[in-house]
Order: C-alpha cells, then structure tokens, then sequence
C-alpha cells in the first residue's frame, strides 16, 4: 500500500467523526415574569433608564428548549422614542437539571406608528454559548423578538436552529 494509501485509511474514519450534525429548525417562546429589578431613571431631559433585570419564566414551542424553564439575566439601556440596546444570558433548565446557556442582543429602534405615537420594534440575535449535562453540545443561533404582554412581562420569541 502506498502512503496515498495509508493516509485514506487513517483519515476517512476521523472526517466521519468529524462530519457535522445536521441543525434543526427550531421555535420557541416563553412569557417570563419579572423578579428583580435595579432601575436608574435620569434625572435629564432624556427619558432614558438602565435597568438592571432577572425575570423567570416556561418554555413552549418546538427544540431541545421547549419545556424547560429560563431565567433572563438583562441589562436594558433605552432611550423611550429613541432606541435601545438590550442584551443578556437567558439560562434554560431541563427537568433533569440539564442547562443550555443563550447569550441575546436586542436593537430596540422607535418608528412612526399609528396616530403619530412611536412604535417600537425589538428584534435581535440569540446564540448558544453554553450547556450542562444532555444539553452540553448543544450548538445553535437564531433570531430573537421581544413583544410585551404587560407592564412587566416580556414574551421571547426566538426562531432559529440547533444541533446537539
């Protein structure tokens, strides 16, 4: 055999292990009420607050995620009329104490809406960045929407694709 030959046979199983998993289209949401929270109102003509936030909450939809509670660990920096900028982890827990770790970023931008009052579009990104346990390899990114079904409350809704 010639060392063509000997290259093959060593390298043919390693691209079969190294071949990658297919990524599943995903989606999810979750309503997730808030626990904590540390605001700064400025005092300026600004409107703007930094807030501070840990809200708790229950997966539904379709993924690994689905099912499993989440802990949104934000930081919120908005200018109301303007625009924002939050960002933070997400930390999803399976029943079986398995964890996947989601870092997000929101661009938060105020649009003319209806009757001349502001409407405000939150969209962003998600990827996954950690896990533990059955949720330890799990890979994925997608996109991320936050809408708003009361003065506290956030609902997530994030599409997108993971592989374990």
């Amino acid at each position: 055999m010639g060392s063509f030959g000997k290259v093959s046979a060593v390298a043919a199983p390693l691209l079969l292990i190294a071949y990658p998993l297919q990524a599943e289209p995903v989606k999810f949401e979750a309503v997730v009420a808030q626990k904590e929270a540390v605001r700064l109102d400025f005092a300026d003509s600004s409107k703007r607050f930094f807030l501070l936030v840990r809200r708790e909450g229950k997966t539904e939809g379709q993924g690994p995620l689905a099912g499993t509670s989440v802990q949104e660990y934000g930081v919120h920096d908005v200018v109301p009329g303007v625009g924002g900028e939050p960002h933070g982890y997400l930390e999803f827990t399976a029943a079986d104490g398995s964890k996947a770790y989601v870092k997000w970023e929101i661009r938060a931008v105020f649009v003319p809406g209806p009757e001349g009052k502001p409407k405000l579009l939150d969209n962003g990104v998600w990827q996954v960045v950690g896990g533990t346990g059955k949720l330890e390899r799990l890979k994925g990114a997608g996109t991320f929407r936050l809408r708003f079904p009361g003065p506290t409350d956030r609902r997530f809704v994030m599409e997108g694709e993971l592989v374990q």
